[in-house]
């Protein structure tokens, strides 16, 4: 897949040099967001996407359960650099996380996941691909979830669904961090 825009290779700005170093010496390689996108952008709009980071530290969800969701909302908006680059941050912080990824497609069934993640993915499958809840589908969440871990869950839709219209917008596809299985079809059922 090429992107629709050429990356930058040379950035003129000091702080996208900077920025192009350590993602070369993290990832070896920059990523394609950011010689794509981030480049051709002021500064500013960088440091909104560091705040998403920073935001992200503060929910009380458990680590797996964000990183379940983000992966399910990306997969059902189908951007292939946010799956590649979620599932290669979640392995590294903890092998396990594969398989629970590998088991979205099939998480109704799948004793990798409890009810109350259950009753999360169906809300942000959901959400994702109707653009709306059902009361049945938001009062099965609310069993399991606070109404801030709610709001929280509400946030994981939304800003990864920033990152992956971003991507999909620019034809932005995996950068080959880890490989990525086939691409399941989800329903909120």
């Amino acid at each position: 897949m090429t992107a629709y825009l050429a990356p930058i290779e040379k950035p003129e700005a000091p702080i996208m040099k900077l920025l192009f170093h350590f993602t070369r010496r993290q990832f070896g390689k920059v990523l394609t967001p950011l010689a794509v996108f981030s480049a051709r952008l002021p500064f500013a709009f960088g440091t909104f996407y560091g705040k998403v980071s920073k935001l992200d530290k503060k929910l009380q969800l458990p680590p797996e359960t964000v990183a379940v969701i983000r992966e399910q909302v990306s997969t059902t908006n189908g951007c292939a650099f946010c799956m590649d680059a979620a599932r290669w941050y979640a392995t590294r912080q903890s092998p396990e996380s594969a398989a629970r990824f590998d088991a979205l497609g099939v998480y109704h069934a799948s004793e990798l996941f409890t009810d109350a993640e259950r009753a999360a993915l169906d809300y942000a499958t959901e959400l994702t691909h109707e653009k709306e809840v059902e009361p049945e589908t938001f009062e099965r969440l609310r069993r399991y979830y606070s109404e801030r871990e709610i709001c929280e869950i509400v946030w994981l839709v939304a800003s990864e669904h920033l990152y992956n219209m971003t991507n999909i917008g620019l034809n932005i596809g995996s950068d080959g961090l880890c490989e990525l299985p086939a691409r399941p079809s989800y329903s909120a059922t």
